[in-house]
């Protein structure tokens, strides 16, 4: 009887053990993928600002935002 206790703890901690590792990997890849946003949101806001300061260089200063921009000047094909 002991034997079959022992058996369906060691199959437990051999569970746990492999569900603590899967959790590990997966914190790292959550980690990872934040630090990639955090970067991709300083990217964007760095064109962003570009963006704006070469609007307001133009005297664009009324429009707000690209699609604005663009709409304000259409290419003669449309």
């Amino acid at each position: 009887m002991t034997t079959d206790m022992d058996e369906k703890l060691a199959d437990m901690q051999e569970f746990i053990a492999h569900q603590d590792k899967q959790i590990q990997e997966l914190n790292e890849i959550v980690t990872q993928q934040g630090n990639e946003i955090d970067t991709l949101k300083q990217y964007v806001k760095i064109k962003l600002d570009k963006i704006e300061n070469n609007l307001q260089d133009l005297g664009q200063e009324d429009h707000t935002n690209v699609s604005d921009e663009a709409s304000a000047n259409k290419p003669p094909h449309y």
